[in-house]
C-alpha cells in the first residue's frame, strides 16, 4: 500500500516538474536579444515590446488569406541597439547583414539596408499580434513579417535573437 502511494506521489511530482519546465521555457522564449555589431546590445521582454509603437500591415500568409499583422518595425529595434542606419549606412557599413534566429534553430539572413526606411519601401516587422490577437505558441510570441515577398521563407516564427554581423 505504501509503495502504491509513493508511486502515485512520484508521478504527481514528475508531472508538476514537467509543468514548471514548460512554464519556464515559455517565459524564456518571450525574451528577445539584439546583439552583434551594435553599440547597445538589447535584451527585451514582452512588456518592452508591447510598450513600443506598433505598425500594422496587411499581408497574405501561407493560408493565402490576408491578415492584419501588428508589430514593431525592426528598423526601430536596430536603431535602439545602435546599428548603423540612416546616414551611417554607407561605405563599409553596407557590408553589415542581419541574422534572425528562431527557437527551433531556423535562421535567415537579410542585408542591413533591407530594414532601413531610406533604402526599403516596405517595413519589415517583428509582430506580436495577428488579426488583433496574440500570436499562438506555434508561431509566437514574435514573428518576423516581410510584406511584399512572394515566398514567406524569411517570415521567421518564434524569433528569439537578432544579430548584426559584418561580411568579410
Amino acid at each position: 500500500m505504501n509503495q502504491l502511494r509513493l508511486r502515485n506521489c512520484t508521478g504527481r511530482i514528475a508531472s508538476v516538474a514537467a509543468l514548471v519546465m514548460v512554464c519556464l521555457s515559455s517565459k524564456a522564449q518571450t525574451v528577445l536579444t539584439i546583439s552583434g555589431e551594435v553599440t547597445k546590445p538589447l535584451t527585451l521582454q514582452a512588456a518592452d515590446l508591447q510598450a513600443m509603437p506598433h505598425t500594422t500591415v496587411t499581408a497574405r500568409d501561407h493560408d493565402e488569406k490576408e491578415h492584419q499583422y501588428s508589430g514593431v518595425p525592426v528598423s526601430e529595434l536596430l536603431k535602439q541597439a545602435g546599428a548603423p542606419l540612416g546616414g551611417q549606412l554607407r561605405g563599409k557599413n553596407l557590408r553589415n547583414y542581419v541574422v534572425v534566429k528562431a527557437a527551433d534553430a531556423y535562421e535567415v539572413v537579410f542585408a542591413l539596408p533591407e530594414f532601413d526606411p531610406e533604402f526599403a519601401s516596405q517595413s519589415i516587422l517583428l509582430v506580436d499580434r495577428v488579426d488583433g490577437q496574440p500570436l499562438d505558441n506555434a508561431v509566437g510570441p514574435y514573428r518576423l513579417v516581410v510584406p511584399g515577398e512572394k515566398k514567406m521563407a524569411r517570415w521567421v516564427r518564434q524569433v528569439k535573437r537578432i544579430e548584426v554581423k559584418v561580411a568579410n
